[in-house]
């Protein structure tokens, strides 16, 4: 829960001190900024995989480690994960192509979320492999 309650508090609180919206106002932050409802937009598969990780980890907590719930939460990771990366990959288009002066760093935040959702994919995925195969595969 801190995760997302820290990734949200982020996301509400960043563009206030962001250079270009130092100065504007809630609408104009908000509002007029289409990459910045884009990011709002393209964290939801990020939260939705947060609430699928809090199921599966419910369920390791009653004991119920190979339920079907288990692999259906798991698949619905890998597929977050890889709308994630999807999302990320047409900001950065959106980035390259845009009028900014410092792409680099945009560029270097977006491949490290895509990193992390690749190895949050990859793990989804063997672990929902694993799961389907039953309790006799541990």
């Amino acid at each position: 829960m801190l995760i997302g309650a820290g990734a949200l508090g982020f996301m509400l609180w960043e563009p206030h001190i962001e250079g270009r919206n130092a100065q504007a106002t809630l609408f104009e932050i908000y509002f007029k900024d289409p990459f910045l409802a884009y990011a709002y937009i393209g964290s939801i598969p990020f939260f939705a995989a947060l609430y699928q990780a809090f199921k599966v980890l419910g369920y390791a907590g009653q004991d119920k480690v190979f339920p079907q719930a288990a692999v259906k939460a798991l698949r619905t990771i890998k597929y977050c994960a890889l709308a994630t990366i999807g999302f990320v990959a047409l900001g950065e288009i959106f980035i390259v192509l845009g009028e900014s002066d410092d792409r680099a760093g945009g560029v270097f935040m977006g491949v490290l979320i895509t990193f992390g959702a690749i190895v949050a994919a990859a793990a989804a995925a063997r672990f929902e492999r694993i799961w389907r195969k039953g309790p006799g595969i541990l």
